[in-house]
């Protein structure tokens, strides 16, 4: 993967940490809206699982991810830096 796709992917800046809890709210709200909307269609005991597994599993394995990322990038800058002073 180009290093600058990558940065620009996983590289946590303000507006991602913003971002982030803005998708899994937005994914809890749609989750709700679409089962309200369609309870008829998922009776008897279905769910609509889609949006439900964006906040429950992937928002929160891309955090993880990103934070990592952002932690292993931060500590190769504080090394190279280091050792060119």
């Amino acid at each position: 993967m180009n290093l600058k796709l990558a940065d620009r992917l996983l590289l946590l800046s303000w507006k991602k940490l913003l971002l982030i809890p803005t998708a899994w709210v937005l994914c809890v709200i749609l989750h709700n809206v679409i089962y309200g909307l369609f309870q008829s269609y998922f009776a008897p005991g279905g769910d609509e699982p889609f949006f439900f597994l964006l906040a429950v599993v992937v928002i929160p394995l891309y955090t993880v991810a990103c934070l990592l990322y952002s932690i292993v990038r931060l500590s190769m800058w504080w090394a190279s830096r280091s050792r060119t002073s």
